[in-house]
């Protein structure tokens, strides 16, 4: 599957493809357009860096920039500034090849 195919389904599907890990599953319905659904789904990970680092593209898609650069940090990542679309395309591409 490919960032792509992701946002595809996104699209199309009533339900993420069955087998996604939270993280994949939680930017599944962010483009889905349900942002509470999107947090619901990768909030009960708090140890692993991939939900932390979909949790921060969250908090950040949602305006909240303190909570974001927490998640971020839990992430190792350096807090992203660009598009959100490009931010969640680099995600998904790099969880999908995980």
């Amino acid at each position: 599957m490919t960032p792509a195919d992701l946002a595809r389904s996104a699209a199309s599907d009533a339900a993420p493809p069955t087998g996604l890990a939270a993280p994949l599953a939680s930017l599944w319905w962010d483009r889905k357009g349900d942002w509470a659904r999107a947090h619901e789904t990768v909030a009960p990970d708090e140890a692993s860096p991939e939900a932390a680092w979909v949790h921060a593209y969250l908090h950040r898609r949602e305006g909240d920039l303190g909570n974001a650069r927490y998640w971020y940090r839990r992430a190792g990542r350096t807090a992203a500034s660009g598009a959100f679309e490009d931010e969640w395309d680099a995600i998904a591409g790099t969880l999908l090849a995980g």
